[in-house]
């Protein structure tokens, strides 16, 4: 839909700076105990099944921290991997591994939480033409981290922010007097953003693809109304499902035809993925 993430890399070394700052703050005093000329390898791997994202925020961890750290990958972004797999070595100096350790391994175990999740989901709709989309319920300030995220696990962004797509939802059509005007007020204001409506029936449907909405959002939605919105629409404006989506109704909803359907789910609801950094 919206999938280009803008400004990606300077993204990770901004967002590894943030963090490398939380964490070291004035100094590691722990790692500070070890001999500065003590060198050593480490190797990372995973307890659980997971699909693999975040090697781009470990990288530059070590980079900012320690230029010397050498990273050797044996996986990369998007694979599917057993528990037990070694995602990745180092080699380099014992107090910069250790400095570094739980920074990298916090970017890895959250975005590699959010590409399994995005999988699983994905999973679920194989075969079907329709496409899962992320929302903007993501963690505060990583939010491309996140999107990038649900693309290595197969799915795809919605739009970035509120700064690329219209999303007009139903209290910014009663602030602007209902959805004619408040469609015909974005295109003047914006012309070739995309804009999206938000509509809770089927006249409301009717009354957005006269105005000439590009997308319509179906909010809650039964399987019935989904088809009856399908063939009303008949291929006038894409159309996106959202709200009352779940593991059991996913692939019932994606079979109605609609273009894309929302999951709130891939981003807001994960679970991190257990990783260990053992010295060798």
């Amino acid at each position: 839909m919206f999938d280009s993430i803008p400004d990606l890399r300077r993204d990770v070394v901004d967002s590894v700076r943030r963090a490398l700052a939380e964490d070291v703050g004035s100094g590691d005093i722990t790692a500070g105990l070890i001999p500065d000329s003590k060198l050593a390898n480490a190797r990372v791997i995973t307890r659980d099944n997971c699909v693999v994202c975040g090697q781009l925020w470990v990288d530059e961890v070590f980079r900012q921290l320690d230029p010397g750290v050498d990273v050797q990958w044996s996986v990369k972004d998007g694979d599917r991997v057993q528990a037990n797999t070694e995602l990745f070595s180092l080699r380099g100096k014992a107090a910069s591994l250790l400095t570094g350790e739980r920074t990298a391994l916090n970017f890895l175990q959250l975005l590699s939480g959010t590409a399994t999740t995005s999988r699983h989901y994905a999973d679920l709709v194989e075969g079907t033409n329709v496409k899962l989309l992320d929302t903007r319920k993501t963690i505060p300030g990583l939010r491309t981290a996140q999107k990038y995220a649900v693309s290595c696990g197969g799915c795809y962004n919605h739009r970035i922010g509120l700064f690329d797509a219209y999303l007009i939802k139903e209290n910014h059509i009663e602030a602007c007097g209902g959805i004619t005007a408040a469609v015909t007020t974005a295109k003047t204001n914006a012309p070739g953003k995309p804009v999206e409506v938000e509509v809770e029936n089927l006249n409301d449907l009717q009354e957005a693809l006269a105005a000439g909405a590009d997308i319509i959002m179906l909010d809650n939605f039964p399987l019935e109304l989904l088809k009856q919105a399908v063939a009303i629409t008949n291929g006038k404006s894409s159309l996106e499902a959202s709200g009352g989506i779940t593991d059991a109704n996913l692939r019932s909803v994606a079979q109605t035809g609609v273009d894309f359907i929302s999951l709130g789910v891939l981003t807001k609801n994960l679970q991190s993925v257990d990783l260990s950094l053992r010295l060798f």
